[in-house]
């Protein structure tokens, strides 16, 4: 769009999606039902990476109903590239960002402008809350709310109001992406976390509101859970690459985890010790973690299946983290296993 010509009073709401026909109809109503400020107006864009499920031809007849749903060609077919697709076709001088596996607050979209203005922060948005289906759903779901499974991170804490190093989704004056570019479509996994960095490294402010309500449906199985983990470790190397550091300290901890183990097993033919030490610590933690998740979740019955989902998290994503380190070592480009969005 060419520059001065966005709308003031109109917000972007941008959304990648590819091959989600189950999910699609849930999130398009649960767009449509947002409560705007007075005067303002939303669009929303939804990004499909050559769905060959249903989902394009659905998109196309809940477009046609109705004119606020603009469906936007995604041939990259992963999250950066349609991302940017949709901020391309943007109009409105606010861009906020969706997700087709996430539902909304009817006020969501009224908190991320009214957040935008009581702050001036450069991305508002609001904690990373999860809502598992079944009970390995809502296992996975309870290990992703603790923040001892998470390292402390802060953005799934849902009282937290303040100054974060990256926030769930995100919601942008549109001059942010004119400032610091749009996201990086070299990375599968981690763009938000890498523009965040971009956007930090370069003097701007990420504010997370405790008003900005939403809820996250995660993987409901270890296998799939261990997948995502994995390909997400596996691009955090990318950006340390482009940056020179990670976006935090404690995305660095499962990789230590993974090589300490692999040390400890090394040595095991001379001493079992390394390895029994480094069992007991790991168990013990586990355990005390588990109890910490569903005190959280109030859901006691979940405790004999949260040590192997939290170990699925940090396994998965140690294991991920060293792969890609070892193509970066080896100057290769990133590997094709980890080149599609996994669910």
């Amino acid at each position: 769009m060419p520059q001065g010509l966005e709308l003031d009073n109109l917000i972007s709401v941008i959304v990648p999606c590819r091959n989600e026909r189950q999910h699609i109809d849930a999130f398009c109503n649960s767009a449509l039902l947002q409560e705007l400020p007075a005067g303002w107006r939303m669009e929303v864009l939804i990004a499909d990476g050559d769905s060959d499920d249903g989902t394009r031809e659905h998109l196309m007849q809940r477009c046609a109903a109705d004119p606020r749903l603009v469906l936007v060609d995604n041939p990259g077919r992963i999250v950066s590239t349609g991302l940017n697709a949709c901020i391309a076709r943007a109009r409105g001088g606010t861009i906020a960002r969706m997700d087709v596996h996430s539902q909304f607050a009817p006020d969501y979209l009224a908190q991320c402008i009214e957040a935008l203005k009581r702050t001036s922060a450069d991305n508002v948005g609001g904690p990373w809350v999860a809502h598992g289906t079944g009970l390995t759903g809502a296992a996975i779901a309870a290990a992703f709310q603790c923040r001892w499974v998470v390292g402390g991170a802060r953005s799934r804490d849902v009282q937290y109001e303040g100054e974060v190093d990256t926030v769930y989704l995100g919601c942008w004056p549109r001059s942010v992406f004119d400032r610091f570019g749009l996201f990086d479509e070299t990375l599968v996994r981690n763009q938000d976390d890498e523009h965040n960095l971009r956007m930090r490294r370069g003097g701007a402010r990420i504010w997370q509101s405790s008003l900005i309500h939403s809820t996250y449906h995660p993987r409901n199985s270890l296998r799939h859970l261990f997948a995502q983990q994995r390909q997400y470790g596996y691009w955090r190397p990318f950006v340390m690459r482009k940056h020179g550091q990670p976006g935090s300290v404690r995305q660095l901890v499962p990789a230590a985890f993974v090589a300490a183990s692999v040390g400890a097993s090394a040595a095991s033919p001379w001493s079992a010790w390394p390895l029994a030490a480094l069992g007991i610590a790991y168990a013990g933690y586990l355990l005390a973690a588990s109890v910490a998740a569903v005190r959280s979740a109030r859901n006691w019955g979940l405790l004999p299946r949260l040590p192997a989902t939290i170990a699925a998290f940090h396994v998965g994503y140690g294991l991920g983290t060293w792969r890609g380190l070892w193509d970066i070592a080896r100057s290769r480009a990133p590997s094709s296993d980890f080149a599609r969005i996994t669910r």
